[in-house]
């Protein structure tokens, strides 16, 4: 039956402004990541967790953090702050955005200042209610810091002192943050000890090796060991893009493949996130690009 005969079509669809609406999510929903050796989804539970991303140019990382921030720029109760040096790799979110940091280490570290400060300031909030950790009724949300890539702000823009200054920062944030709802998911193409250091890799619960050019890199971003005991990113086809060993606190390193989102699907749902979360007050500023500003 033809469904025309018995509903009524309307005649003026509305303003040119609207969207449908979708489903909202949340960031203590689990965050879809692909799918594992045997076909089945992979979920991400990334509340209370972060999530570091390593392995050569071209193995799939960006796509992974774009899929993290793509779940993130739809949930109502998530700030975006992206760092990306690049500026092409998480810059179709600009607009979603609540601070985006291209090239610029300053801006960076003025940046996880400000997430440093949101922080204390939370941890102030839960110790006068003699609480450890905040919960999906809390006002104030939480924050995503995505940052791609982290050896641009560590080892290679600015000065040595600013670049021991932003890992001092970044470090502080991954090891407080949790607990107040602060996600750090970061991506390296240089999973080396210099970029990595076991401080700081082990701060992280999830971690993802994409394709890894030998077994010490491979074990930089999943720890020490595990190529020797059979898991080795460098085991990896080069061609199968996407796919790399994830790995959580306490657990054993499961081959995974990660999500892929074209250019034209980022844009879709980055469009739509930033309708959203401008209507619905979520984005508190207006972060148009100047390009996207002056068309």
């Amino acid at each position: 039956m033809d469904l025309t005969d018995t509903l009524e079509l309307p005649t003026n669809p509305g303003p040119s402004d609207t969207v449908p609406v979708g489903a909202g999510l949340s960031i203590f929903d689990p965050v879809f990541l692909g799918i594992d050796e045997f076909g089945q989804p992979v979920y991400l539970p990334m509340i209370y967790r972060n999530i570091l991303i390593g392995g050569e140019p071209g193995s799939g990382k960006s796509s992974l953090l774009n899929t993290i921030v793509g779940h993130a720029a739809l949930c109502a109760d998530v700030r975006l702050c992206l760092l990306d040096g690049k500026q092409v790799e998480l810059g179709l979110w600009e607009d979603a955005c609540d601070v985006f940091v291209g090239p610029d280490i300053h801006h960076a570290i003025r940046t996880l200042y400000r997430v440093q400060t949101v922080m204390d300031n939370r941890y102030t909030f839960l110790k006068a209610r003699r609480r450890r950790k905040i919960g999906p009724d809390d006002l104030f949300g939480q924050i995503l810091v995505a940052c791609d890539e982290i050896a641009y702000f560590s080892a290679t823009a600015g000065d040595e002192k600013t670049q021991k200054l932003f890992a001092a920062l970044l470090r502080d944030i991954v090891a407080r943050g949790r607990a107040v709802g602060i996600i750090v998911a970061a991506a390296t193409q240089r999973p080396s000890s210099d970029i990595i250091p076991t401080s700081l890799r082990d701060l992280f619960a999830w971690r993802f090796a994409g394709r890894c050019t030998t077994d010490v890199s491979s074990d930089i971003v999943l720890g020490h060991g595990w190529a020797a005991r059979g898991f080795s990113s460098n085991t990896v086809d080069p061609n199968n893009h996407g796919a790399g060993y994830l790995i959580a606190e306490g657990g054993i390193p499961a081959l995974v493949k990660a999500a892929y989102l074209t250019d034209t699907d980022i844009i879709r749902v980055a469009d739509y996130a930033t309708w959203t979360r401008r209507h619905t007050g979520t984005l508190t500023t207006d972060n148009a690009s100047p390009a996207r500003a002056a068309a």
